[in-house]
């Protein structure tokens, strides 16, 4: 049994483990997301320190802000990630949530799962999706853990992996698969974030690009892209409402379906419809 809950996630942002001084200013930021970075933003010198910084982070309780906080770890596969679960799995106050980077196959998430349930963890899991090996195994990775909460799809990985541009096109089957997979299994699914802090209105066409195709989010490498981000994936006034008597219709009604407007709306419905209300009531906090 799943215990998801929807919730929004429009727009990330990540903060190095090296510098916790830099994690209340990006809670701050009007972020969905703030994931403490242990991987690829982390020198390997600085892997042990910036290990110790980032958990010494949750070691007090955290504030019911409403942002979701996530931990980085470095890929299963390697020796920093393997030193990263460890350390996990050996504290008291693990991090809410751990976003694991390079997914190849299911059983590596399958792994995670069971050291954190024979810890006591209730660690949620974030996946990324950026390597060939994961986007053919998308949808087994999405459904081999009910602790997984959302998808990311990364890009700039993917695209040397697919050795084609890192652009729109290019990479569209590959964000198609990554929505396939997610939406199947009831996950969120979050953009890469877009690269050029000097072009605000390709990002905005970008993140469009990626609502449409059906991603929850995207995420950013600067606060002052923030914004934009959880306007573009913030729903109307219009759609806000109309979740809101969904939600309401069929709770009154108790069925697997309901008629409104005279359309026959079904269960599965119901799901983007609490995400959509999620982020009206964070909008409203």
């Amino acid at each position: 049994m799943t215990n998801r809950a929807p919730r929004p996630r429009r727009s990330f942002i990540f903060t190095p483990g090296l510098r916790p001084d830099m994690f209340p200013k990006a809670l701050a930021s009007g972020a969905d997301i703030v994931c403490v970075e242990l991987e690829d933003g982390i020198a390997p010198k600085d892997k042990a320190e910036a290990r110790q910084k980032a958990l010494a982070l949750f070691e007090q309780p955290q504030a019911d802000d409403g942002v979701e906080r996530i931990v980085r770890i470095n890929s299963m596969r390697e020796r920093f990630g393997i030193e990263d679960v460890q350390a996990i799995l050996a504290t008291d106050t693990p991090p809410p949530a751990l976003m694991m980077p390079k997914i190849r196959t299911p059983d590596e998430v399958v792994m995670l799962d069971q050291l954190l349930s024979e810890a006591g963890h209730a660690t949620r899991l974030h996946v990324i999706i950026e390597t060939n090996a994961g986007l053919e195994a998308a949808h087994d990775i999405a459904h081999c853990s009910d602790r997984i909460d959302a998808m990311f799809f990364g890009g700039v990985d993917m695209a040397a992996e697919l050795r084609c541009q890192n652009a729109w096109e290019p990479l569209l089957y590959a964000r198609s698969r990554v929505v396939h997979a997610a939406a199947g299994a009831g996950l969120d699914v979050i953009d890469v974030p877009y690269l050029d802090l000097d072009d605000p209105e390709g990002m905005r066409v970008a993140a469009e690009q990626a609502r449409d195709l059906g991603f929850a989010g995207k995420g950013s490498v600067h606060p002052k892209q923030i914004a934009a981000l959880n306007e573009v994936f913030t729903p109307s006034a219009e759609k806000i409402a109309r979740a809101r008597r969904i939600i309401a219709e069929f709770e009154a009604a108790d069925t697997g379906l309901v008629v409104i407007d005279g359309k026959l709306i079904e269960k599965p419905v119901l799901r983007d419809m609490y995400r959509i209300v999620a982020i009206a009531d964070r909008m409203e906090s």
